[in-house]
């Protein structure tokens, strides 16, 4: 089987591996398509604790169709398409993963459309979710053309929110805009925002977090669910003293702190999105698994709006 593995000289490389066996609780899944995400950049870098490092194979997200069902889960599943969701292994022909880890994929649905949406769809969900958006609120998104926030800019925009996005041309807020923003920052106008907020969905952080806190409106939400720019700096308790009296709320979200049946709600109200028509997939490109250094170089180097993904063949 081939899979796609990182190095020890932090390259990646296509490579033969061992077939995958569905152990107690596992499903086998033919892998149709892959999320490409900053995540695959950092642990191609080592900077992802949880990644095993060289020799290792890529990848925290694919759809594809159940081959085979190990002890203890339903034969109904095989031949089922899913959305994967393994700790790490995706970049592959063919990847094991327990059932916990698996959603459904929506019927008639292109698999490169299911992952695009994928893991962004849920985080993007998720951070507005625990953020408490409601209509009427002033949402700011940093970050706003990757693969969250593309999608938490609809989610927030079908909430009723009125979203204002930060990007780094016209030509992208303008795309931005058909999604669902009514106010596009520039960020290569190293300009904040002169408005206050009721939420900030940060998907960036890095040293700048410190400024963006302040614009939160009494009784404000701050949710960090990214670190493309890295750790924000230490200036961002001071922001949170200044701002005490305002009593601003700042929280962390990751994926990885909700339970399978968390997870499954959060899908399914993603799902509903798209099937009322108020959520979309956004697929930047999509290139062959033989491609993925240039896949991955893409995300690096910021170049995408939306999703990268990889694809069989």
């Amino acid at each position: 089987m081939k899979a796609v593995v990182v190095e020890a000289s932090q390259e990646v490389a296509l490579a033969d591996v061992p077939e995958p066996a569905a152990g107690p609780g596992q499903a086998v899944v033919d892998v149709e398509a892959i999320g490409v995400g900053y995540v695959d950049v950092m642990a191609l870098r080592g900077q992802y604790a949880p990644f095993p490092g060289a020799g290792s194979v890529l990848g925290l997200e694919a759809v594809g169709r159940v081959r085979t069902a190990g002890p203890g889960v339903p034969e109904h599943l095989v031949g089922k398409r899913v959305l994967a969701l393994p700790d790490f292994g995706a970049y592959a022909e063919r990847v094991a993963v327990g059932t916990g880890q698996l959603l459904p994929a929506p019927d008639g649905a292109d698999p490169v459309d299911v992952v695009a949406l994928g893991l962004n769809a849920l985080v993007a969900e998720g951070a507005l979710s625990r953020t408490g958006v409601s209509s009427g609120e002033r949402v700011l998104i940093r970050g706003a053309s990757g693969g969250i926030g593309v999608l938490a800019t609809q989610i927030a925009h079908a909430l009723g929110a009125e979203v204002t996005v930060v990007t780094s041309s016209a030509e992208r807020g303008e795309r931005l805009r058909k999604l669902g923003a009514t106010e596009v920052v520039d960020r290569t106008q190293s300009a904040l925002p002169e408005d206050a907020y009721d939420v900030i969905v940060d998907t960036v952080a890095g040293p700048q977090v410190h400024e963006h806190l302040e614009l939160l409106r009494p009784n404000g939400r701050y949710v960090l669910c990214g670190g493309a720019a890295g750790a924000p700096g230490t200036e961002t308790f001071d922001a949170l003293l200044r701002t005490f009296h305002n009593s601003p709320t700042l929280l962390a979200f990751s994926l990885n702190s909700l339970t399978p049946e968390d997870r499954r709600r959060s899908w399914d109200r993603v799902v509903g999105l798209l099937a009322d028509g108020k959520l979309s997939a956004v697929v930047d490109r999509s290139f062959p698994l033989t491609d993925a250094a240039t896949a991955l170089q893409r995300v690096d180097r910021g170049q995408s709006f939306g999703k990268v993904v990889l694809r069989q063949g």
